[in-house]
């Protein structure tokens, strides 16, 4: 597999992988404020479809993205309405918020558009375009480095750099900030901030209109990808946002590790209908080995630092050896020749590839992940 190709994955891996980092984003403040978001699902859907009506019928993309984000903070304040003020069960009012987006975004674009529950084909004015950063043609020509960053840096739409630009962000408001602590104070122990005389339910709601803002501008985003909006277009990204949450441990830091790995699961099934299973293996094994070699040497400098000890470094170490020996054995099964490997994975296989993904994880090979305590419980004042 060549260099150019390698680089072609990873640039689809990153426009795949923008919607599930800002709602992943979205999920991890309203559940570190306590609230179970299920109907994050929904909100995808509402902010593409009014987004994607909105910019086709001004022919404004920014139009379309207030209108997309307005729809999410709407059903936001919804789920708020129902799992805060009237103290229901979270989890059944963000399934609710699903189901009523889902059907409501065919019922009023049928009776809008008169295509089925579609939009029509947005134009190029009423799409996001691709950002060009500077000095990207002059680098284009220098070896290895320039072809990266004209193909996977540069070339990408505002939003992606935005879903970028939101993790430190995200990072910095909730462990750097009085308002981050009081938010993962609400979600750890409600009871205790509210004695402290703030309020709980103006942290949850606070937390649920940024969850909003956050996954309007990923529905916005799949609008304008997909020039449009398509009927249940969010396919499932919510829950895989959900999931991905959960392998990221609640860490904005991890979520983006977490949404790149989905992502990259993504782009392969999009990329290879039919690859045989030794190119399968070699290609993950050798993203698997970048990227593990990337953690091992964040791992060397942070002990270089003293922020931890030697023994750390045996995790990664052991892996980047374990998928070095998985690249060897792949190597020398081409070699021989062996019918038994050679077969073609089917393509069902290959667009299942995120969703088998999100089952494997949830099953339970992430290790111990604790919520935030009070997650999914309603708030009941003392009196």
């Amino acid at each position: 597999m060549d260099f150019l190709t390698i680089l072609q994955i990873l640039d689809s891996t990153l426009r795949l992988a923008t919607p599930l980092l800002l709602t992943c984003l979205a999920g991890l403040f309203s559940e570190r404020a306590g609230i179970v978001d299920i109907g994050l699902e929904g909100k995808l859907l509402a902010a593409a479809f009014l987004s994607g009506a909105v910019a086709y019928t001004t022919g404004s993309i920014w139009l379309g993205l207030l209108a997309g984000v307005a729809a999410s903070m709407l059903f936001s304040m919804l789920h708020g309405l129902a799992s805060i003020t009237f103290q229901g069960d979270q989890l059944i009012s963000g399934v609710a918020l699903n189901f009523l987006a889902a059907g409501l975004t065919v019922v009023i674009g049928q009776s809008w558009f008169r295509l089925g529950g579609r939009t029509p084909s947005l134009p190029t004015d009423a799409r996001f375009g691709e950002w060009n950063l500077p000095f990207s043609d002059a680098m284009s020509k220098i070896p290895a480095f320039g072809p990266a960053y004209d193909e996977l840096i540069s070339g990408h739409t505002a939003l992606t750099y935005i879903a970028l630009l939101a993790v430190p962000i995200s990072w910095w408001v909730l462990y750097r900030t009085r308002f981050g602590l009081r938010l993962r104070a609400v979600g750890e122990n409600p009871s205790a901030v509210d004695t402290a005389g703030i309020s709980v339910v103006r942290l949850r709601y606070i937390a649920l209109i940024i969850a909003g803002a956050l996954c309007g501008l990923a529905g916005t985003y799949l609008a304008s990808l997909a020039a449009g909006f398509v009927k249940d277009m969010s396919a499932g990204r919510g829950y895989i946002a959900l999931a991905a949450l959960i392998f990221a441990k609640w860490r904005p830091w991890y979520a983006l590790s977490a949404t790149l790995l989905f992502g990259l699961l993504e782009a392969v099934g999009n990329r290879y209908q039919n690859i045989q299973f030794l190119d399968f293996v070699e290609l993950f094994s050798l993203l698997g080995f970048a990227a593990l070699a990337v953690v091992l040497a964040v791992q060397i400098i942070r002990v270089a630092l003293s922020t931890i000890s030697v023994r750390d470094l045996a995790k990664p170490f052991i892996a980047c050896l374990s998928v070095g020996a998985v690249l060897v054995a792949t190597t020398a099964i081409r070699a021989m020749d062996l019918p038994l490997f050679g077969f073609a994975l089917p393509v069902q296989f290959m667009q299942a590839l995120p969703y088998i993904l999100t089952v494997v994880i949830l099953a339970g090979f992430i290790g111990k992940a604790i919520p935030p305590r009070a997650s999914g419980t309603p708030y009941v004042k003392e009196r």
